[in-house]
């Protein structure tokens, strides 16, 4: 049995055949992303080094920063007690969030129940995708 075949063995996916993958900061351990990955998608993360996933929106694979260049590098991969889960800790290149957020979570629950904006953008999304679609 090879490498990627014990590894994606001890992955129970759900019934699309998809796992979360919780992409963290390497260095400072900031939560930037939920993804999704399937077999395949984490394979070519392991074979390529590169934060590869399934959309489920799209019906495909996509590899992180392929339309903004804002690239996840893995570290490190950790699975959950029950296997159902993955942590992926990256090295981040600009923004994860597609609205122009290092992290998809910059929204915190204020006290009014409002979700109040937390952070900076640090890139501008109608810049970064108007003319890659």
């Amino acid at each position: 049995m090879s490498k990627l075949d014990n590894a994606i063995g001890k992955l129970k996916f759900d019934a699309n055949g998809l796992i979360p993958a919780i992409c963290v900061d390497h260095e400072n351990k900031q939560i930037l992303q939920v993804a999704y990955m399937n077999a395949e998608s984490f394979g070519k993360t392991l074979e390529t080094g590169k934060a590869t996933f399934f959309s489920r929106s799209r019906q495909k694979l996509w590899v992180k920063g392929e339309q903004s260049g804002h690239t996840q590098t893995v570290k490190t991969i950790y699975l959950d007690c029950d296997g159902d889960a993955l942590v992926v800790e990256v090295s981040q290149i600009g923004g994860a969030c597609h609205m122009g957020y290092r992290s998809c979570f910059f929204r915190e629950l204020a006290d009014d129940g409002q979700w109040e904006v937390i952070a900076e953008k640090v890139f501008d999304p109608d810049e970064v995708y108007k003319s890659k679609g």
